[in-house]
């Protein structure tokens, strides 16, 4: 009996068939990557737009209707924001002074009273913890006013000290809940293990407790330093010296066109330096940044 060969017309192909079979199971992996590369686009063309418009000149910059790509790659919008004013460095000094005592005060008031929520028990302890993170709930706009008659009261109005101290009671509500969490987390045998080698609280704290926990203080760090580097109202208000104007509000100054023009590749240059430090930082913890996230969510 013969039997019928790859070149025998006769025998029926299934080749068509499976293709077809095989595209139809690949579809649903086609459309999800494709609607992920849509948004992706969303989000980067923001971006694209902002580097593009960084090079242009300063009079393609303001043409209209708009260049979208630079005829010539130029760096004057960089040299022109460092010719106004008194220079944007020390608009850069003033936010990073600010941005970095936030981030020490927050991560070391919240360090101090995540270990306490998480290891002392005393009364009233969880209805305090409550009310610590119900504050969250509050918009920062509806505490503006009492808290710059505080700082009045305290004499540390028009000062980066007093900026900083508000911005770390912003911090607080979330930054006790992610270290309270982080140390729940921690076995209690470590602790009485150290504590049986002589260890003393503050001892046991600083030399077993925070290097475990270094995933939720990156985390607090992070957040502090977004918040106060790129905060703008509370600095509008509670700031009037224009040397101590933080990178946000002096961004809000470079209105130097005529008739009150905005001039925007000098604006886009401002947003740009603006960008580089939360960037660099963010590459550098991201590793500690989920990991610190959800630390203690199984509890």
């Amino acid at each position: 009996m013969a039997t019928a060969t790859a070149a025998d017309p006769g025998r029926p192909s299934f080749a068509p068939r499976r293709r077809h079979s095989d595209l139809r199971r690949a579809m649903p992996t086609v459309a999800w990557w494709a609607i992920c590369g849509l948004i992706a686009l969303m989000f980067l063309f923001p971006l694209v737009m902002l580097a593009l418009t960084v090079i242009k000149s300063p009079g393609e910059a303001a043409a209209s209707p708009p260049y979208y790509i630079p005829h010539h790659v130029s760096l004057e919008n960089f040299k022109e924001i460092g010719n106004t004013s008194s220079g944007i460095f020390q608009y850069v000094v003033n936010s990073a002074l600010v941005s970095l005592g936030t981030v020490a005060g927050s991560v070391v008031v919240a360090t101090l009273g995540g270990y306490g929520f998480a290891r002392y028990r005393f009364r009233g302890r969880t209805a305090l913890f409550v009310v610590a993170l119900m504050t969250m709930m509050v918009p920062f706009q509806a505490l503006l006013t009492p808290m710059y008659s505080v700082l009045v009261f305290l004499h540390l109005q028009n000062s980066l000290l007093g900026l900083t101290l508000v911005y770390i009671t912003f911090q607080m509500p979330f930054a006790l809940f992610v270290m309270r969490n982080a140390f729940a987390e921690v076995p209690q045998e470590i602790e009485d293990a150290a504590a049986m080698d002589g260890a003393s609280t503050l001892s046991t704290l600083m030399r077993v407790m925070v290097p475990v926990a270094k995933p939720a203080i990156a985390t607090v760090a992070l957040f502090a330093f977004f918040s106060a580097w790129n905060e703008f109202l509370a600095a509008l208000i509670f700031l009037s010296d224009q040397t101590r104007f933080t990178l946000p509000v002096f961004l809000t100054t470079l209105v130097t066109g005529r008739l009150g023009a905005i001039n925007w590749g000098v604006l886009e240059a401002g947003v740009v330096i603006t960008i580089v430090p939360c960037l660099i930082i963010f590459l550098l913890l991201q590793r500690y940044y989920v990991r610190g996230l959800v630390s203690g969510a199984v509890r």
